[in-house]
Formats: structure tokens, sequence, C-alpha cells
């Protein structure tokens, strides 16, 4: 039986998908301190002219450059794979599929998009590139678009995962990039935080400032960003684009698609696509889902708010738990924070997309099955999709409903032993913040008059 949908390499996608072509309602436009509609202008002090271009485009397909296609072939077309032992263990009759973004040389999904950025950047004369990352996937990434294209990278990597994850913090290296813990005595947002909250664990907000902060203060250098902006999320569809004919090979559909969510590049990848069927009239449930402790989508506001924690960003439409919201230190350190993406949280709010919450336990419980049955160990960012689809199988297997499930594989766990380590010997547990808590982050929103 084949469990394995392999693509040829001449069905890497030719173009992106972009699905702001297929919205019901245009997007909410970035808003500066003052209220009004940001100008392109004011982008180009960190991102190059082509990025920017792509942020405001409502064309429903989008050219891959011939060299960023020529880097994918590094990887792409990523595998789609039947999880038949999964099914088994789970007793349902749901079928099981996920894509594997583990196989890129970063081990995740964000490549995807960290060469094209890097790409445009170089074509603009631009010698230098500035980041955060949490987990540090989106990180190492990045510094691998560096080496390939010929860019400096520095990165500013949230301090609990700098401590928790240090051969993420070593491929960086490894591949050519600075890499420092934030917050920083480096930056002027650094020393803001160091001075109110010395002990602080960071955040991909607090990141942001720092990154964004050095960027706009050098001609030489401009900002990356792994996730939440529209680009972003259109260059992550190639991961859709090729679900969709691998499920085709498999002779198949989803009847819902599953895929974690932090900012919102992993899920809009691969369900973005599946977007443009569902936009058309097919029935396809698009699931994004989000840890318990840092629950965006599920606990926090439809709002205009900062993507970084101290205002150096525009103000952006999306689900936000507030700017100076810092979570726990879960090990999922891609999916702490504060925002999520704009066009995915329009989708939500707009109830095209469903969101849930899961705990930390449970996820990791979910990676250890897949580990078990599948034979990947899974980041734990993957765990969450992982667990969300678990239940849907479970479900199946209680109504006798054989559904067709796909979820994202974001990223393997080979960097993340510590935390399967501190799982197994019982130290981790599960954060919910207290209502109480979102409340007061949520009342320091900015006031958009």
């Amino acid at each position: 039986m084949t469990t394995k949908f392999l693509l040829e390499e001449s069905s890497l996608p030719t173009h992106w998908y972009n699905v702001v072509a297929d919205l019901p309602n245009p997007p909410p436009p970035p808003l500066g301190p003052d209220g009004k509609p940001v100008t392109l202008d004011a982008l180009a002090a960190i991102f190059p002219p082509t990025l920017i271009e792509q942020e405001v485009s409502v064309e429903r397909w989008i050219e891959i450059p011939e060299e960023v296609r020529e880097i994918l072939r590094l990887w792409r077309p990523a595998p789609l794979h039947r999880a038949h032992r999964l099914e088994q263990a789970l007793k349902t009759p749901a079928k099981i599929y996920y894509k594997n973004e583990s196989v890129s040389p970063a081990g995740s999904h964000k490549p995807n998009t960290s060469i094209p950025q890097a790409y445009y950047n170089r074509v603009a004369g631009i010698r230098r590139l500035t980041t955060e990352t949490g987990a540090g996937q989106w990180g190492c990434s990045l510094a691998l678009a560096g080496q390939l294209l010929g860019l400096e990278v520095r990165v500013y990597m949230v301090k609990v995962s700098y401590q928790q994850k240090p051969y993420r913090r070593s491929m960086m290296q490894t591949w050519g990039a600075e890499v420092f813990a934030s917050p920083t005595d480096m930056t002027n947002a650094g020393r803001q935080i160091l001075k109110t909250q010395p002990d602080t664990p960071g955040s991909l907000g607090i990141a942001i400032s720092e990154a964004v902060e050095e960027a706009a203060g050098r001609a030489d250098t401009n900002y990356a960003l792994g996730s939440v902006l529209n680009h972003v999320m259109l260059h992550q569809t190639v991961i859709g684009l090729e679900a969709r004919k691998q499920m085709e090979m498999a002779g198949d559909y989803p009847d819902i698609v599953i895929a974690s969510c932090g900012g919102g590049s992993n899920f809009a990848g691969l369900a973005f696509p599946f977007f443009a069927d569902k936009a058309a009239g097919r029935q396809v449930r698009l699931l994004a889902v989000e840890p318990a402790s840092c629950p965006t989508l599920t606990k926090g506001v439809y709002a205009y708010d900062y993507g970084d924690a101290t205002g150096l960003t525009p103000l952006l439409k999306m689900h936000t738990l507030g700017h100076d919201f810092v979570p726990p230190g879960i090990h999922a350190g891609g999916l702490r924070y504060h925002g999520a993406a704009p066009l995915v949280s329009q989708l939500v709010q707009e109830g095209l997309v469903e969101a849930v919450a899961i705990p930390q336990l449970e996820t990791f419980e979910a990676g250890v099955l897949f580990a078990r049955t599948e034979g990947i160990v899974p980041a734990p960012e993957s765990n969450h999709a992982i667990a969300a689809t678990i239940r849907a199988a479970r479900d199946c297997a209680h109504s006798g409903e054989p559904k067709t499930l796909l979820f994202n594989l974001s990223g393997h766990g080979h960097f993340d032993m510590a935390a399967y380590d501190r799982y197994f010997a019982g130290d981790l547990r599960d954060y919910e913040h207290p209502a109480e808590a979102i409340q007061t982050a949520l009342s320091h929103l900015p006031k958009i008059t």
C-alpha cells in the first residue's frame, strides 16, 4: 500500500497563491500611530520594493523567480504521507495524511519564505538582514538563506528559547549568523525592557522591536520576518499547492485541513490554497491550532495592535492578546506570539477559519504517539496540529464517519529533545493565563481615533 506521495521536480509551483484575491472583504490596511494608513514609502525603511509590492498585491498568482525555485528544489516538492500506522493505533475510520515540511535543510517550513526574502533583498542591494526568532526555526532558516544568497544575518533570539535550544543557536552560527539572547543591551528597545523587567524570559514582540530598530537605523540593513505579514503567507503557499496535487494523486480530498498557528505562516501555507477551493464552493474545514498558554485566536480580540512590544511596527488589524503580553516559556517557542497574521485573523473573524487551543501536555502526548507510530519525532509546534488531528480522528472512531484529515508536519524535533526529556520526567505542565491577566494586557491596546 502506498503511504508516500511524491511529485516530480517539474511539479514545483511556478507561482505563489495570493489569498487576498478570494477574500470576501478587502484586508484592513496597516495604520501609523496617527491612525492613518501607512504609506508604502514608510515600509521602504526596512523592506525591499518587491516585498512591499507583494504585501499589498491583490493579484491571485505571483510568479516565483527561477533562482528562488532553483534553491527550493534542494528539498521541494516535499512529500505527502498517509499515516496508516497512526490510523491503526487510533482504531479510527478516518484517513490521515500529513505534508512533511521537516525535510528542508533547516528542518521546518520556514525556508519557503526565507529564501525569497533574502533573494529580493539581495536584488535591492541590501547587505545585511536582522530578524527575531522564537524556537529558532526561523532564525535557522534565515541564516541558511543568508549563506546561500550572500547576506549577513543577525538574529535576536527570545531569551527563554536561547537557553532551552542551544543547538538551534549552533545551527544558525554554522550557517554564519550572529545570534543574541533577547532582550539585549544593544538596542534602545532591549535596554528599555531590561530596565523595567530585568528577569524577563523575553518574547517575540520584544525580539521584533530589537531587530526592527537595528534595521531602521542602518542603510545597508533590512528586516526579515518569518510570519504574520502578507508576503510571508504568500511564500508559504507552496505547501498547500503541492498538497492539493498530492491529494489528487491519492485519489482523495480533505474534509479538514489542520495546522499549528502562532504567527500564522505554517497554517496559511497549507490552508490558504484549500481556501481557494472553499471560496469556490467546496466543503472543507480549515482548523488553526494554537497553545492554550498563548490563545491569540481563541481568547484575544480582533483589533489594531503593534506587531512588536514597544510600538516600532505599524498597527495591524489582527487577533491579539496585547503587544506587551509575555506568554509562559512553553517549549513550542514558535507559537509564543501575542498576535496572529492579519489574513488569518480576518478569516477567523469572518467565520471562514476555525481555531482551537490545546494544552501543552496533550500536545506532547500526541507527538510521542506520532513518533512511535510514524517514526518521525515532531517539533513541539507541530505537536499542536497532531493533537488536533488525533482529536478529530477519535471523533470519527466514536461516530463511525470515515473523514479525511490533512495536517502540516511543519518541522522535526531533533533539536527539541530536551523538551521531550522534561515531558518524560514529568517536569512539564500545562499553562493557562487567567482571564484577568489577558484583560490587563488588552487594556494597553493603542487607541485608534
